[in-house]
């Protein structure tokens, strides 16, 4: 099986102070909250910076990136519409949340874009993890319900995309005579990414999912998700192929030396505000996990709570505090060019097959990650078949 490489583009920012005239977007200090990165003026505006690492992503060998989404930043479709003028190759992976969207009319914005993009066009669905992000979206709609909103949304999808007339009668959505027209319904519907490890997101996973997502963690509790993941979509009757991808950043120098003291100085320089804010979005009022996520709660496991940075490595070559640095995931590889090689490869051996990586500063490191890392990862994983043979 082919190995796919997407780079995460920086919407929330890219490490820069937000009082710094030259900012690519960071923390908001005076009030503890993110902001969208700033426009200066008309002569170069953040989708410029968006779109030079979108670029060099595809002048590097990634093939695709992922466009997310959170409340501080601009809208992802919006984004990928641009992007896709600007790229030629790139496969434009869009953060979707059903809530936001009809889906007859989310699958005629994608049929669109993918003519535009000549198909190019990738979904990463997601169905809610942080009760409050919801209800701020103005969805108040509980855990389960959301994935099987979800699993109706994708049905109408599929159903809309293959042409009129279609009907459909869910408890969500409602179709009567739709179906898209020539010559959006010659349009591929995207191929989907999914996330999630609850009962009710396997439903929806072994339903519609092409490649099944998880944020990344050290390579034994790796292999019991997929595995675990494996016997749930066994359970359920799968028999199509779905793909297992990983999402986790990446900190790769020229000795493991060199990249542990770059980690240990960023980590050093996260100020209390970006700290506290880090641990109060993963924490409720009263202590609990903010999100009925399963795969953010193992996420939260991993560092127990650590802020310590030799008790936050928790594998080789895997170290677990980047959520309190960026938020988001919380796992990084760390180590020269070859060992972030092998322990991709790694995964490779364990059934991951689509990676979403990145790295602070975006630009810098998809060139240094693309040229100095991805072409090892195959000779590595040959390396791994061959080991294992003998």
């Amino acid at each position: 099986m082919s190995i796919d490489f997407f780079w995460r583009l920086p919407m929330h920012g890219d490490g820069r102070k937000a009082h710094d005239k030259h900012t690519r977007g960071e923390w908001n200090n005076s009030t503890g909250t993110r902001v969208a990165p700033r426009i200066d003026d008309d002569t170069f505006g953040y989708i410029d910076y968006l779109s030079q690492v979108a670029r060099a992503a595809e002048i590097s060998g990634f093939h695709g990136a992922l466009i997310p989404i959170f409340r501080f930043t601009d809208e992802p479709w919006m984004v990928a519409a641009a992007l896709a003028r600007e790229t030629r190759r790139l496969r434009l992976l869009i953060a979707l949340q059903p809530h936001f969207i009809q889906p007859a009319y989310a699958a005629q914005m994608a049929a669109s874009l993918q003519r535009i993009s000549r198909g190019r066009v990738e979904w990463n669905v997601i169905s809610g993890g942080d009760p409050s992000a919801q209800r701020g979206y103005g969805d108040f709609s509980a855990h389960d319900e959301r994935y099987a909103r979800t699993s109706e949304f994708l049905d109408v999808v599929r159903g809309v995309n293959a042409g009129a007339p279609f009907d459909y009668e869910g408890k969500h959505y409602q179709v009567q005579g739709g179906g898209l027209l020539e010559p959006l319904v010659q349009q591929a519907v995207p191929r989907i990414w999914l996330a999630g490890a609850s009962d009710a997101s396997m439903q929806v996973a072994s339903r519609h999912a092409d490649i099944h997502l998880t944020w990344g963690e050290p390579l034994a509790k790796q292999r019991e998700v997929i595995e675990a993941t494996r016997r749930a979509f066994d359970a359920k009757g799968v028999e199509r192929e779905i793909r297992f991808g990983m999402r986790i950043d990446i900190l790769a120098r020229e000795t493991e030396e060199q990249a542990w003291a770059d980690l240990r100085r960023m980590h050093d320089t996260v100020d209390e505000s970006t700290r506290e804010f880090g641990f109060a979005s993963r924490r409720s009022a009263k202590g609990a996990p903010s999100s009925d996520s399963v795969g953010a709660q193992r996420q939260q496991k991993l560092s127990g709570g650590a802020t310590n940075f030799d008790e936050l490595v928790v594998g080789q070559n895997v170290w677990a505090g980047m959520s309190a640095i960026r938020g988001g995931p919380g796992c990084v590889l760390v180590g020269s060019h070859e060992q972030v090689a092998e322990r991709l490869a790694e995964y490779v051996d364990i059934g991951v097959s689509s990676f979403i990586l990145a790295s602070n500063g975006h630009l810098e490191e998809a060139y240094r990650v693309g040229e100095e890392v991805l072409p090892l990862v195959p000779q590595a994983a040959r390396r791994a078949v061959t080991k294992q043979a003998a």
